[in-house]
């Protein structure tokens, strides 16, 4: 069974009904690596690269793992990163990997039931919209949100509008999560729970995909 033929098996709806994809031929990873991100980019020289098109959209499926037990992403192709007001470590990973839409057979992370993870579209969410909406949050206990919404954008986008947000100048990573009792969080200080958290031990976007990828890697 090729990458593809398995990612189909595993996320069965990707394809809409009538939908049919142009699958290029597989390739080994040949786009280098990431000297601050030494597990991502381990991961990315194990892996396997198979071109996609639906429609008028390009993808790239990225896969790994034995071939009893492939797994992996399906990606847009890297991003122009010029002009963009994200951390250096995202402008890096835009360079090799245009960010995450699907993955199949996933162990456990910050990724699991995110719709995007790094993609330009997760960066287009209007974060200050996002809060005001949820301005209540606050103002119920007497608060008032605790960042400027300007300095933050999305990395992630979760399937039920959960966001994990990075600080555009050192990349400071913040999970806004008013619909998901999370566990291994806190609430940020001048914020209540099920609002803005950090993350314990994951205090930065460079750490988040690392961990993330750690897991990929190891299939934890």
């Amino acid at each position: 069974m090729s990458d593809w033929e398995q990612f189909l098996h595993e996320v069965s709806w990707f394809l809409q009904p009538g939908e049919s994809a142009v699958v290029g031929e597989a390739q080994p990873w040949i786009r280098g690596s990431i000297d601050d991100l030494p597990e991502l980019s381990a991961l990315l020289q194990s892996t396997t690269l198979t071109p996609v098109s639906v429609g008028s959209n390009a993808y790239e499926l990225l896969a790994w793992g034995s071939p009893d037990d492939r797994r992996g992403w399906l990606c847009h192709p890297p991003h122009d990163v010029d002009g963009d007001s994200v951390p250096q470590t995202h402008k890096s990973f835009w360079k090799l990997c245009g960010g995450i839409v699907e993955r199949f057979r996933e162990p456990a992370t910050w990724w699991n039931n995110q719709n995007e993870v790094l993609t330009l579209d997760a960066t287009r969410v209007g974060i200050a919209d996002v809060l005001t909406d949820y301005a209540w949050l606050w103002e119920d206990v007497g608060l008032e949100v605790s960042i400027s919404p300007d300095e933050y954008y999305a990395v992630a986008i979760e399937a039920n509008g959960n966001l994990t947000l990075a600080h555009r100048d050192d990349g400071r990573l913040l999970l806004f999560a008013p619909d998901h009792a999370f566990t291994a969080v806190a609430p940020l200080a001048g914020s209540p729970p099920y609002s803005l958290l950090t993350i314990d031990d994951v205090p930065d976007l460079a750490t988040w995909i690392e961990v993330c990828a750690a897991a990929w890697r190891h299939h934890r």
